[in-house]
């Protein structure tokens, strides 16, 4: 839903109705995560996906029929059914659908939820996709850490997800839940998709160098709020870093334990040190490697890699702390330019975020999404 709220917030103020159809689960080797979204417009426009080209076209048409109903619907899609070559998800796995319309009437609080959003403030949205009792279908409550607001006029059903949704919402996950028709925790019948809005992850790179830039560019690419840091203000500046949301002129281990002292960082930022100066990275890889961070990786040749390790062997590291460091960093994909050199460090991210093996899938078999 993050990637199409502009647009959809752009139309509900604009005092249209618009379909947004949302994975709410799936199975198997399913393309697209629960939450990712796909927006139908009264005059035919299409923004986002929902299965990467797989289902987009009954999608749609769903869509329409919900925007002229306006009633909400849950639909599945897999190639066990009849029709799987017709809707196009030829490619493996099922995937749960729920359409519904947005707009003023049926979204009376889509601003507020728009407005936590784009001020990073953590916000849950959830949803009655599924009930025996069609009037609750398309019930929502937004749950914040503190309050919450709508309804789905059963108090025990709301007390139920406001507690679940935070719950969600703490660790940053979308999800499911099922429950009773009247909220009963293990019972059947009623489905509740939970989509958590939390501000994005930060990426740190230090070390304002060619490298650096292309980094920038990456990780803002992958959705990550991106922090350039170097000592050397002639050449942290903006005009070097131009997709670096922030440029900051700081001696790097002086930043990180800053942001970590005032909880702006967390499991999920990541790391990369690029400055090849020991001045410079040993210091902040020895705050890096001691904090409960997604990634930390450190740009250098083996032999630097060697030496670091010794320096930070002398400044107290451990072993286990030491084997957290991802170093040379990136994957061996014989990347030669800074923008290839950017690719081969995210990729290694990504594959350490979700497991992955950095092989190539045609030499593989199984699964190819998680």
């Amino acid at each position: 839903m993050r990637d199409v709220l502009d647009e959809v917030l752009r139309r509900y103020q604009a005092g249209e109705s618009v379909a947004v159809g949302t994975v709410v689960a799936t199975f198997s080797s399913a393309p697209r995560a629960p939450g990712a979204a796909m927006v139908v417009a009264t005059d035919g426009t299409v923004t986002g996906s929902v299965s990467g080209g797989c289902v987009e076209g009954a999608v749609y048409e769903l869509g329409q029929e919900v925007l002229a109903s306006g009633r909400p619907v849950l639909q599945r899609y897999g190639v066990s059914d009849d029709d799987a070559f017709a809707v196009g998800l030829t490619c493996g796995g099922i995937i749960d659908i729920y359409v519904e319309r947005v707009d003023r009437a049926s979204f009376p609080d889509f601003e507020l939820l728009a407005e936590s959003v784009r001020g990073e403030v953590p916000v849950a949205v959830a949803t009655v996709v599924a009930h025996p009792d069609p009037d609750r279908l398309g019930k929502r409550v937004l749950v914040w850490s503190d309050r919450h607001t709508g309804g789905t006029g059963s108090d025990r059903i709301d007390a139920a997800i406001v507690d679940d949704a935070r719950g969600l919402l703490a660790t940053g996950r979308t999800a499911m839940i099922g429950y009773g028709p009247d909220g009963e925790r293990r019972g059947e019948g009623m489905g509740v998709f939970v989509t958590s809005f939390e501000p994005p992850p930060r990426m740190l790179v230090f070390g304002a160098i060619d490298f650096a830039a292309a980094m920038a560019r990456m990780g803002a690419y992958l959705g990550y709020r991106v922090t350039v840091c170097d000592a050397r203000p002639v050449f942290a500046t903006t005009s070097r870093f131009p997709s670096a949301h922030e440029v900051v002129v700081d001696w790097p281990h002086r930043y990180l334990e800053r942001e970590l002292a005032e909880d702006r960082v967390d499991e999920r930022t990541v790391v990369a040190v690029l400055t090849h100066d020991p001045k410079f990275d040993i210091p902040v890889l020895r705050v890096a490697l001691r904090s409960r961070l997604g990634y930390v990786g450190a740009m250098g040749s083996r032999r630097t890699h060697a030496d670091r390790l010794e320096r930070l062997r002398e400044a107290g590291l451990s072993e286990a702390e030491l084997g957290a460091l991802a170093s040379p960093i990136g994957l061996d994909l014989g990347a030669r330019t800074p923008e290839e050199t950017a690719v081969s460090i995210a990729a290694e991210i990504i594959a350490t975020r979700w497991g992955g093996g950095g092989q190539r899938l045609s030499v593989l078999s199984g699964r190819i999404h998680g």
